[in-house]
């Protein structure tokens, strides 16, 4: 855990937080499309986006990946297509489809949400990545572009949350260069069982070196002719 010392005292000597010069809140991101080598994230459309989905889904015969979400798994296409009408009409959570560029189809979703202007803070979450897309560099790159996206808008604080017993999405944020600040415990009683919230962020200083990283390893000489990485997230 990351413990931030204050930089300055008031006139009666108490330590307080660093000033904030020239803070503008910043604006709610738009829906607009994000625009990968691997992938592309469009504002979630059920009609469109639905089929392919519930297809890629499909292929998660264990249910695994719906474990830690609160919500599915859906066992069949009318129920996700009306849990997928409703999360679209949101702007809080703002979800997004993200689309292999490869084939075209929809693999997964993600979104934004606590957006928090005033604060400059903002979380994603409700990553729900099919087989076809966990593990490939259209996972990270998605991730890569929805923080570019905030943090080219003035966002401060770009938060991860999880289930601290989802061992793979709390490897996942480390992966991606959020800090771990905590577990907030007994937060939340998900699908009738306790969940302790791990936290996780990234801060708006720490970004441009984070930046670098993800344009490194997304380079296209850092692939070989079967796609396989030559040097891994972490060694950039």
């Amino acid at each position: 855990m990351t413990h931030l010392k204050p930089t300055e005292t008031n006139s009666l000597g108490q330590p307080i937080g660093e000033l904030v010069e020239n803070w503008k809140p910043p604006p709610i991101p738009s829906d607009e499309a994000m625009e990968g080598r691997f992938c592309r994230l469009e504002r979630l459309a059920p009609s469109k986006h639905g089929p392919p989905l519930f297809a890629a889904n499909a292929t998660d015969v264990s249910g695994a990946m719906w474990t830690y979400l609160p919500y599915g798994p859906f066992p069949d296409f009318d129920g996700y297509l009306a849990w997928l009408t409703e999360r679209a009409k949101s702007t809080d959570p703002m979800f997004f489809a993200i689309v292999e560029r490869s084939s075209g189809r929809a693999i997964g979703l993600a979104s934004y949400l606590r957006i928090d202007p005033a604060a400059g803070s903002i979380e994603v979450g409700h990553l729900a990545y099919s087989p076809a897309l966990q593990r490939t560099p259209a996972a990270t790159e998605a991730m890569s572009l929805m923080m570019k996206r905030a943090f080219d808008l003035g966002y401060r604080r770009y938060e991860w949350k999880c289930n601290a017993l989802n061992a793979a999405s709390c490897a996942a944020a480390r992966r991606l260069g959020f800090v771990f600040e905590g577990i907030f415990r007994q937060a939340l009683v998900v699908k009738g069982r306790n969940r302790d919230t791990a936290w996780f962020s990234i801060l708006d200083r720490e970004w441009p070196r984070l930046r670098d990283r993800f344009e490194r390893w997304l380079a296209p000489r850092n692939f070989d002719d079967n796609g396989r990485q030559k040097i891994s997230l972490s060694d950039c």
